[in-house]
């Protein structure tokens, strides 16, 4: 497929996900706003698998991968009660957030990404280019760890795997400050890093602060209100996606998950007032 189908084949795929979105607002749509947003993923992964972007060499993996994770959700679908449903949402908003937090290492792993091509020929990436694409990775990776480990809590509450009481640390504010201080400054180092070796220190630390405070987020929250917990860890996972979009330079990931992380947010505010 070439890059210019590729381009068409998003831009339709855009339009379905937000006439799904559109069908969505409505119960008498519902169904047809779903078969929208069906045929949209159909239509943006077959052209991201058969893209420009995918060497052949790598197709039987990406195919293999797809297959499993097809028969893993048809199994769930099949098996998961409607009364388990938010709690089926909450397991797939982790998973969106582990796939951003492991985009973004490979991201910053990957020789490859610190060239671009320019009429066929391979360009190292400037300081600014590279600074730019650094700051992607840091907050892909920071949004994916608070998503990925909030939406496991929000799953074990809902479950019942957890207690729904609410677990408040003595001085919570003061933790969570303390936390965004650290992110901050390993930040900075992760940015100086002149080396993968360098860098690996400041985002693995970052990450484990990130995984600590999505915990410390949902923990603090009781079971009750998990409706808008899932709500909000939706929007995260949208945002995640969004992230991961600038990270490989897909336009259709950085729109879909804008589309997500903007709706969760606002639904989340309404379940709120």
């Amino acid at each position: 497929m070439s890059g210019s189908l590729a381009t068409v084949s998003y831009i339709g795929a855009t339009i379905l996900f937000i006439l799904c979105l559109g069908g969505l607002s409505n119960q008498e749509t519902a169904r047809r706003g779903n078969l929208y947003g069906m045929i949209g993923m159909t239509i943006a992964v077959l052209a991201t698998v058969f893209g420009p972007q995918v060497t052949p060499a790598g197709l039987p993996w990406i195919i293999a991968s797809m297959v499993v994770g097809g028969a893993i959700g048809v199994y769930l679908a099949r098996v998961v009660q409607m009364t388990q449903m938010p709690e089926l949402v909450a397991f797939m908003h982790s998973m969106v957030g582990l796939a951003a937090m492991l985009v973004g290492y490979a991201s910053y792993i990957d020789p490859a990404t610190s060239f671009h091509l320019v009429d066929g020929k391979s360009i190292p990436l400037s300081d600014a280019e590279r600074a730019i694409h650094e700051i992607e990775i840091y907050v892909g990776v920071l949004i994916g760890a608070v998503t990925f480990s909030g939406s496991v809590i929000a799953f074990g509450k809902l479950s019942g795997k957890i207690g729904g009481k609410p677990v408040l640390l003595p001085g919570r504010h003061f933790l969570n400050l303390a936390g965004l201080l650290i992110i901050i400054y390993f930040g900075r180092e992760f940015l100086n890093a002149t080396t993968v070796a360098q860098g690996m220190t400041p985002i693995i630390v970052m990450t484990i602060i990130s995984l600590l405070f999505g915990i410390h987020m949902v923990m603090a929250i009781g079971g009750a209100d998990m409706p808008v917990v899932v709500s909000m860890l939706n929007s995260y996972s949208g945002w995640a996606a969004a992230a991961t979009g600038f990270m490989l330079s897909n336009d259709l990931l950085i729109v879909t998950g804008a589309l997500v992380g903007s709706s969760g947010a606002i639904l989340s505010y309404i379940m709120c007032s």
